[in-house]
């Protein structure tokens, strides 16, 4: 007590000054440590990827031409100078995307529905037994693992070139992610009202209706919502192995070597993708307040 005393006001500034930079120099230290960290694993990752920068920048050009060629009609004239002749399959290209949507919206609603039923047996505070959540927790991470294009090229394979693969796909993937993303809303709702209504001696379904429901219904709608916006992309790609949608035509063109054909799809799927995102961010945000949008 007596050192500390004895110490002027000068010393213990300039102590503090002296710990203050030490401080800092540790913290510049561990982040140059974590750069150069972070910059071996990529480089390794790179290389057991087989990624060939050399590779890369030799056949740039042949990427930047292939743009330049889908921006070209027939006749050599820019696209934007003859939109009539661009956009000529209009009408075909736009039934072709509403089969996308309902594709989309089908294998979206399916999935949310039976995300619904399965996430109260995956959550950890509403499961009924331990065996359960493991069995439903497995099941929806087998489903969100497998891709999507996989689920939809095996339904090709057992149905057909028809739309219902692409449906079947989407529901399934769908299944496993919105199952994942609603028990962890249910995970972390407040079980004081379930223990209430437990207390009346009311069954495990009733507990759920009228205590966990009400509670991450707005979650529940965000998060499917947001859904939609995926499935939409997911469902052109599909389109690629023959599940139907605007995504056949595309994969036409391209083998095809209709260039111009190739920028006039993927503008009509881009705009359509933008229209949605913007719709139901404004929806979420209109529903359930700005954090929504996010």
């Amino acid at each position: 007590m007596t050192l500390a005393v004895s110490i002027l006001p000068e010393q213990q500034l300039a102590a503090l000054n002296t710990a203050y930079n030490q401080a800092v120099a540790r913290r510049r230290l561990r982040l140059l440590l974590g750069i150069v960290v972070f910059a071996a694993a990529l480089l390794l990752a790179a290389i057991g990827a087989e990624v060939n920068l050399r590779t890369f920048f030799t056949y740039f050009g042949n990427f930047v031409s292939y743009f330049d060629r889908i921006l070209t009609l027939d006749n050599g004239q820019r696209v934007w100078t003859d939109v009539g002749e661009w956009l000529w399959g209009w009408r075909k290209w736009l039934k072709m995307l509403g089969e996308t949507l309902l594709i989309s919206y089908v294998g979206t609603l399916t999935g949310a529905t039976l995300a619904f039923v399965l996430n109260f047996f995956a959550a950890e505070n509403t499961s009924p037994a331990p065996w359960l959540r493991f069995t439903v927790r497995r099941l929806l991470e087998f489903a969100r693992t497998v891709p999507g294009i996989v689920f939809a090229l095996i339904f090709v394979i057992a149905f057909g070139l028809e739309p219902m693969a692409g449906v079947l796909a989407i529901a399934i993937h769908s299944t496993g992610a919105l199952g994942k993303l609603f028990s962890e809303i249910v995970e972390n709702a407040d079980m004081k009202p379930v223990e209430g209504i437990r207390s009346t001696g009311a069954s495990w379904l009733s507990c759920m209706r009228f205590a966990v429901v009400p509670q991450v219904t707005a979650g529940y709608a965000s998060y499917a919502l947001l859904r939609f916006e995926i499935n939409v992309r997911e469902a052109s790609v599909m389109g690629f192995v023959g599940a139907g949608g605007i995504g056949q035509e595309l994969v036409v063109a391209i083998r095809k070597f209709y260039y111009s054909d190739v920028s006039a799809i993927l503008l009509t799927i881009i705009i359509t993708v933008f229209i949605i995102d913007i719709t139901t961010g404004w929806l979420r945000g209109r529903l359930f307040g700005k954090e929504a949008r996010t």
